[in-house]
């Protein structure tokens, strides 16, 4: 099976004295199923095609990023090759070949890693990579982020957890957290819409990944601010003020009676 052959390989990358040593921390085949599984997560059924993402950005702990120090480009290629073969066996649809990008996240522990998508319309300038050849150029693809969590995320029951509430609250608007995402724009298809035009169609997506929640920028025109410090991706705390376009999104949990 072409699948397992690849992960054969991705495994392969960290065998022997470097292997043992990563072991402890993130397994490269983990990341490849778990790239897989937000594919799968992100399907956009369009008239004729189902569409994925062909942009994936994997957050890694410091700890974890430095093992992949001698490996990383090598890494990155056996990734964006199981997604293009994930998605020609499931008969997807992608805007260009998938690409993997590896960020470090200074908020994460060794052994967690966060994976955000985008789908991206590839560069049409003369000798740019070509889209694939069954995508009509010009398509605007929307998608809308599905459950569950690409992470696995559980709930706080399952953790042994009391239960929350958990809100967002803007302009004298509140809204019940009861979801493991949710997206939040200027656009009707968006879970919370704003009414802001400095605020994208789809701005942001609030994250339950375990215990913790996350905020993360779905890549907006004017970016987002976590209590006035600008960032792409930010672990939330209760209290903490989300800031888009010019919006003020406040975060609360709290345990509930």
């Amino acid at each position: 099976m072409v699948l397992r052959a690849l992960e054969r390989k991705i495994e392969a990358l960290f065998e022997g004295v470097f292997g043992r040593a990563f072991r402890t921390n993130v397994q490269p085949v983990e990341l490849a199923r778990k790239l897989a599984k937000e594919m799968d997560d992100h399907r956009t059924v369009s008239v004729s095609r189902v569409y994925v993402p062909n942009e994936y950005t994997v957050y890694l702990a410091p700890g974890d990023r430095e093992q992949f120090q001698s490996y990383e480009d090598s890494l990155r290629s056996e990734l964006q090759e199981y997604l293009a073969e994930h998605a020609r066996r499931e008969q997807y649809a992608l805007l260009s070949t998938p690409r993997v990008v590896l960020e470090t996240d200074g908020d994460l522990d060794v052994g967690e890693f966060g994976i955000a998508t985008r789908m991206v319309q590839p560069d049409r300038r003369p000798g740019a990579d070509a889209p694939f050849a069954d995508v009509e150029p010009g398509q605007t693809m929307i998608y809308k982020a599905k459950p569950p969590q690409p992470t696995e995320a559980v709930s706080p029951e399952e953790l042994g957890v009391e239960s929350e509430l958990v809100t967002l609250s803007w302009n004298g608007t509140r809204h019940e957290v009861k979801q493991p995402r949710i997206v939040i724009g200027r656009s009707r298809d968006c879970d919370i819409q704003l009414a802001d035009a400095n605020v994208s169609r789809r701005h942001a997506e609030l994250r339950q990944e375990g215990a913790a929640y996350w905020i993360v920028d779905l890549g907006s025109t004017n970016g987002m601010e976590v209590n006035g410090k600008r960032v792409k991706r930010a672990k939330l705390q209760s209290g903490d003020t989300i800031t888009l376009g010019s919006t003020e999104v406040t975060f609360t949990r709290e345990s509930e009676p």
